[in-house]
């Protein structure tokens, strides 16, 4: 009873969206080919045309849910769901579908249009309009890799128990190989790993809501910190030219307001523009818990009933009694200035009575 009921709640430990996206790969994936093994044409149906897909809309999401060879949807299934795990519950579902969502809908869209463009340049629909299918979860891949950078960046992974590298560096590597794909005239699907990768990081940047942990809670959207800016990506010598681009869409996005305001920094008040001097949000946070966290122990250190308008004066040493008598431990002073300071004390006592005197012969006349 115990081996039939331990699948049963493998699969009830699975957060639910993990759940029915694994689900329904499995049943798309084995649909499609069904309908393919029977010769019916499912493409226009199940898959992204660009020349049909405007008169079936559901294809720019569902289209992820189809893997048209057993390479890829093994290679599906072996690293989408556990991290959908991971991230589901560090997240939460809402957020998770969206994220699904907006990374896999928004990347069939750009491919959608920039394939159209390629049709009008060329006048080439049999390639560019019917000759192309985009399908899989390969835009999804590279979106939770940009989300492992973000969370975990220098995390050891090995790769089919042979080569060694860090999470940060796997989205590049992704990203080249897509590039290299591409130029050689792979185009579809591997372009589309292009703009899974842009859409998820400005989704994280600038979009991906979290309530924040500062004093006074609040609500957050996105990442603004430094080592998640655009140039973090490229190698050191083309960050200049990135940079005045970034700052410069960064700035047109935020005068017709497409960016949601955050909340505000530390020290300047704003974030600063993409890829600038922005502080990171857990900087930011760090920053405000130990401001915090330094105010109360300044309250509980301090004497309920003794507090100073002048903090300077209560925390200075008060100084010892003018009569208190010296330790036996303190060292001995010198018989001289001993002998000088009775001098000086039955000098001044002699001064005091002499001017007694004088006073009470005065009154006397």
């Amino acid at each position: 009873m115990a081996v039939l009921s331990s699948p049963v709640l493998f699969i009830a430990s699975i957060p639910p969206v993990t759940r029915v996206f694994t689900a329904a790969t499995f049943l798309s994936s084995f649909l499609y080919t069904w309908l393919r093994w029977r010769e019916v044409d499912s493409a226009p149906y199940l898959t992204l045309v660009p020349g049909s897909s405007i008169f079936y809309p559901w294809t720019f999401v569902t289209s992820a849910l189809v893997e048209t060879s057993i390479f890829e949807f093994v290679a599906s299934l072996v690293f989408v769901p556990p991290s959908l795990r991971y991230l589901e519950r560090l997240w939460g579902s809402v957020e998770t579908l969206k994220f699904i969502i907006i990374s896999v809908g928004i990347s069939n869209v750009i491919a959608f249009v920039f394939n159209w463009i390629e049709f009008i340049a060329t006048k080439n629909a049999d390639l560019f309009l019917y000759g192309m299918q985009y399908h899989g979860q390969m835009a999804l891949q590279i979106a939770i890799l940009v989300a492992f950078t973000q969370l975990i960046p220098e995390h050891q992974v090995q790769i089919m128990g042979v080569l060694k590298a860090r999470v940060k560096s796997l989205p590049m590597a992704y990203l080249t190989l897509s590039t290299v794909l591409t130029l050689l005239g792979f185009q579809c699907p591997w372009i589309i790993i292009q703009f899974g990768w842009f859409v998820g990081w400005v989704y994280l940047r600038f979009y991906k809501k979290s309530t924040s942990d500062v004093v006074g809670g609040g609500d957050t959207y996105g990442d603004r910190s430094e080592t998640f800016s655009l140039i973090s990506w490229f190698p050191p010598f083309v960050h200049y030219p990135i940079s005045l681009l970034a700052n410069f869409v960064y700035s047109l996005a935020t005068r017709f307001h497409l960016i949601p305001s955050s909340h505000p920094d530390v020290e300047s008040g704003l974030y600063s523009q993409i890829p600038g001097s922005a502080r990171a949000e857990a900087e930011r946070r760090r920053a405000m818990a130990l401001k915090a966290l330094d105010q109360r122990l300044a309250n509980t250190s301090s004497p309920s009933g003794s507090h100073s308008t002048n903090p300077t004066q209560s925390s200075a040493p008060r100084p010892p009694p003018a009569a208190a008598a010296p330790r036996s431990d303190s060292p001995a002073m010198p018989s001289s200035s001993v002998g000088g300071r009775a001098n000086e004390r039955k000098k001044s006592v002699s001064e005091v009575d002499l001017g007694d005197s004088g006073k009470a012969r005065s009154d006397s006349q």
